[in-house]
């Protein structure tokens, strides 16, 4: 009796917990297809009467939203890219090497992750200027790369710590070379973890407002978080239009994240077959 009571109550609890989760998901997607005058009715209506592609065109031929989600999958992509190859260099020589001022660095890696990154803002921006990288993609590319790596690099870390080192041993006596066991050998195993640090880094880029709205003022160089900053206003929000903002916005990451899972899921099988 004692066991059902507590089946029912995960149960129960996993349901609520479940339904706070979707919910908020439900009600974007609904008022994104709402007209303007539905979104404000009271009382609130769960399922509108009609249904209206409004919002969706409205963000297309009034804010340009094609050209923010453009500039958002570039500077998203190519930087999550570049830390993905610079991660999986440094975490592998900081998993399998020893050496002079090895913990130092994993210190320093460690303590750039408990700062606040407003407080370089200013030093940023100095540089950016000097270099003539102001209200450029390249900016952003770099700063969210420099700022992404020490946190990469942890995490491909431990990925590479899990593999025993025996396997690129074992290819270096087959003739490989340091460089060819990592690439034939040690990048196939390390698959669903270079697949998770790249999701990880790509949303990051993704979401990332602060740094994008301080450094970019070329409209046509804004990424998607400014221009869905936008539709705050002074003294109103439009609720239909972030709305569907919000709903194209989850699109891309929907998409790289189901490409990458496959990874995941290919290495965790291949991982179980060797055990």
């Amino acid at each position: 009796m004692k066991q059902r009571l507590g089946t029912a109550f995960k149960i129960v609890f996993l349901a609520i917990y479940l339904l706070l989760m979707v919910f908020p998901l439900y009600w974007i997607v609904i008022t994104s297809f709402k007209p303007q005058k539905d979104i404000f009715s009271f009382p609130l209506r769960y399922w509108p009467k009609t249904f209206t592609m409004d919002n969706y065109i409205n963000i297309f031929k009034i804010s340009k939203f094609q050209i923010y989600i453009g500039n958002s999958l570039i500077v998203a992509i190519l930087a999550a890219l570049i830390v993905i190859v610079i991660a999986v260099l440094s975490a592998y020589v900081l998993a399998r090497f020893k050496f002079r001022g090895h913990g130092q660095i994993m210190l320093a890696f460690f303590l750039t992750q408990m700062l606040p990154g407003f407080i370089a803002l200013a030093p940023l921006y100095l540089m950016m200027s000097h270099m003539n990288l102001l209200n450029t993609r390249f900016s952003l590319v770099l700063m969210y790369t420099v700022g992404l790596i020490p946190f990469s690099t942890i995490m491909l870390r431990g990925f590479f710590q899990r593999i025993p080192s025996s396997l690129e041993e074992a290819a270096m006596i087959d003739g490989c070379s340091r460089w060819s066991a990592l690439l034939r050998v040690i990048i196939p195993v390390m698959l669903p973890g270079i697949a998770s640090t790249f999701i990880f880094a790509f949303v990051q880029n993704w979401n990332e407002l602060f740094l994008a709205a301080m450094f970019i003022d070329d409209e046509k160089l804004k990424t998607l978080p400014v221009a869905m900053n936008a539709f705050i206003l002074k003294f109103d929000v439009d609720w239909g239009s972030m709305s569907a903002g919000v709903v194209l916005s989850v699109i891309p990451t929907v998409v790289i994240f189901a490409f990458a899972q496959r990874f995941i899921v290919e290495g965790l099988t291949q991982g179980a077959e060797k055990g």
